[in-house]
């Protein structure tokens, strides 16, 4: 996908309209299962199905409806999206066999005449009840929107403001003009070297114009529809900007424990839910990691508290009925429902210990030269910061909690029995 379209999907809701666009959706629901009852594993464990037709995501649901109760309708902008009867269809089947579901259905769009079938809608409150009605508490919620942290830190900023930032002055919208300064403090660093002094701006243009500010993320969050994303950085400020819940991606090779550990923190600190998405390993062929690694993956995150755990089941390949997955992997899935349901885990999930950072961080923190809000290079904490982080990880794994300096989350309310800062010496 190019940095355009990435960029068009993610960022800058409402604001960049006249530059570019965002969004993204998804639904939840009761109904009376028709097979046996299945052990509780006090968590929501599933797959996210991203298929094309009806026939693909009932053959899916046959496959894993033994040992999971949760499926996500991933279709984000495809023709299931597009089709309200085959959307609802999908999830009367995945919940009369006993599964709760997520839905995403497409983000938001600025200009009416591309909006999907859900967002052509007047008011969302009819389908939001007449879906709760439907299918009751095994409608979860919406999927809207993702990797909106990520795109941040990874979109090419530099080509985005050499074309655009000299003009940015003339919008007359605050998010644009927030941008604006950002764009005027690089011109300051270029122009005499002057470094940022901490990074509210950025952390305001994200918090409330990327994501509280995208429309369709307010209208699910104004009608009640519990809002699901996943992201594989800046945790923390979506939960600010108005997430319930934020799958921590795992996959890409980056670290397990520090991906569960910034997910963890956030949710924790914010009182909200969190959940891990085994994602892809590679870009090509066989895209996930192996069976034993998901395995792995599923089972540390859910020791480490994780209430949703999903694995990430795209694209479709040629010769395989089932998406990406392969009969070992659905197998890894299958032992680690079992092992849960028959408590052979550690519960690892207690507030054992916190790292605490500075406000408004958005530091990367994949490598030692990760981006800053993907505005800034590494700075001059970074060495620091990465140094406790990689230390207290040796030591406490998932256990840890990486969370900010932010007086409306205190860290004290986490009641870490061993709580560290950024920039003491850690022995």
């Amino acid at each position: 996908m190019s940095d355009l379209r990435r960029f068009r999907k993610y960022l800058i809701p409402t604001l960049l309209i006249t530059i570019l666009s965002v969004s993204a959706l998804a639904t939840y629901t009761v109904y009376s299962g028709m097979n046996n009852p299945k052990d509780d594993p006090s968590a929501y464990v599933g797959i996210a199905f991203c298929g094309n037709t009806t026939q693909q995501a009932k053959l899916l649901i046959d496959r894993v409806k033994s040992y999971t109760n949760l499926f996500v309708l991933a279709t984000g902008r495809n023709p299931i999206s597009a089709n309200q009867t085959i959307i609802e269809e999908i999830c009367d089947y995945a919940v009369a066999n006993g599964l709760s579901v997520i839905m995403n259905l497409g983000w938001r769009e600025f200009a009416p005449e591309n909006q999907s079938w859900f967002w052509r809608q007047p008011s969302l409150v009819p389908i939001e009840q007449n879906w709760t009605q439907r299918w009751g508490e095994k409608l979860l919620g919406v999927y809207y929107n993702d990797e909106i942290g990520g795109v941040q830190l990874d979109a090419n900023w530099t080509e985005f403001f050499k074309a655009n930032g000299p003009k940015m002055h003339l919008i007359n919208d605050t998010g644009v003009q927030n941008m604006y300064q950002v764009y005027l403090k690089q011109l300051s660093l270029a122009a005499n070297g002057t470094k940022p002094s901490n990074y509210d701006l950025e952390a305001n243009f994200f918090v409330n114009d990327c994501v509280r500010g995208d429309l369709g993320l307010s209208a699910l969050n104004e009608v009640g529809f519990r809002t699901f994303t996943s992201d594989y950085g800046l945790y923390w400020w979506n939960y600010l900007g108005g997430y319930d819940v934020t799958f921590g991606e795992l996959g890409w090779n980056n670290s397990v424990a520090e991906q569960i550990s910034l997910v963890k923190g956030a949710s924790r600190l914010q009182d909200k839910d969190w959940g891990a998405m085994i994602t892809w390993k590679y870009s090509s062929a066989p895209y996930l990691d192996s069976a034993d690694e998901i395995y792995n993956q599923m089972l540390i995150s859910y020791e480490a508290g994780a209430k949703y755990i999903a694995v990430f089941d795209y694209p479709y390949v040629a010769g395989n009925s089932y998406g990406v997955m392969t009969n070992e992997q659905f197998s890894a899935m299958q032992r680690f429902w079992n092992d849960i349901t028959q408590g052979k885990y550690v519960d690892k999930s207690a507030p054992v210990a916190a790292l605490v950072l500075p406000h408004n961080y958005g530091w990367g923190m994949r490598h030692p030269n990760d981006t800053i809000w993907g505005f800034w290079p590494a700075d001059d904490k970074s060495p620091q910061v990465g140094l406790a982080v990689s230390t207290l990880l040796a030591k406490y794994n998932v256990t840890l909690d990486i969370v900010f300096e932010d007086e409306a989350y205190p860290v004290a309310n986490g009641q870490y029995m061993n709580v560290y800062y950024w920039n003491q010496t850690l022995t």
